[in-house]
């Protein structure tokens, strides 16, 4: 009996363990090249948040060609440094993909300028966060960890982005916005809160 009892509070707090919301103090780097920046919004009572590090562009060619920082057929990591998180309270359709709630990663596939948002349940290596990129240059991105990937509206800004920027926006009721901007481009997608 002792040792059911034992077995069933050591997998109840592997649990705990596998739930426990991503902190985001965990996450600043201090790089002041690619600063700390988040986003926030409450829909229905519950909170979603999107932590990420936001370089400039720094005069250098972004999107779009093969001479780029992140050429198109790319998977980018979203931002800079760590991967990029998204923290959501509750359950969400995410422009068609179930998303529920906890912690996630997030990336884009550049595919040819027409992004897909890729959600994965990876934010770990090991006792750490992971890094948005690999000592290759490939993202940390696993395929077999992908929770999945949506398509996102694509668009230009009114002027140059010289800092990465995502947002957080409530559409209406119980609808919101996703919204990515850096350089010469716009790239958003739709979710609902469940």
């Amino acid at each position: 009996m002792k040792r059911i009892l034992l077995s069933a509070l050591f997998l109840a707090g592997l649990s705990g363990l596998a739930t426990a919301q991503v902190k985001m103090d965990e996450l600043k780097t201090g790089n002041t090249k690619s600063p700390n920046a988040e986003t926030k919004v409450t829909i229905d009572g519950k909170e979603i948040w999107i932590f990420y590090h936001a370089p400039s562009v720094n005069g250098r060619k972004i999107f779009g060609g093969p001479d780029t920082l992140q050429p198109e057929g790319s998977i980018w990591r979203l931002g800079a440094d760590y991967a990029t998180v998204l923290h959501t309270d509750a359950d969400l359709d995410l422009a068609g993909l179930a998303v529920p709630k906890g912690d996630y990663t997030l990336y884009a596939d550049l595919d040819k300028g027409q992004w897909s948002l890729i959600v994965n349940k990876k934010l770990m290596a090991g006792t750490r966060h992971i890094w948005g990129i690999n000592r290759d240059g490939s993202t940390t991105n696993d395929p077999s960890t992908e929770l999945g990937r949506v398509h996102m509206t694509m668009g230009k800004p009114n002027s140059l982005v010289e800092k990465l920027a995502i947002t957080l926006s409530q559409a209406g009721a119980n609808k919101g916005k996703l919204l990515v901007e850096w350089e010469n481009v716009t790239a958003s997608a739709p979710f609902t809160v469940k």
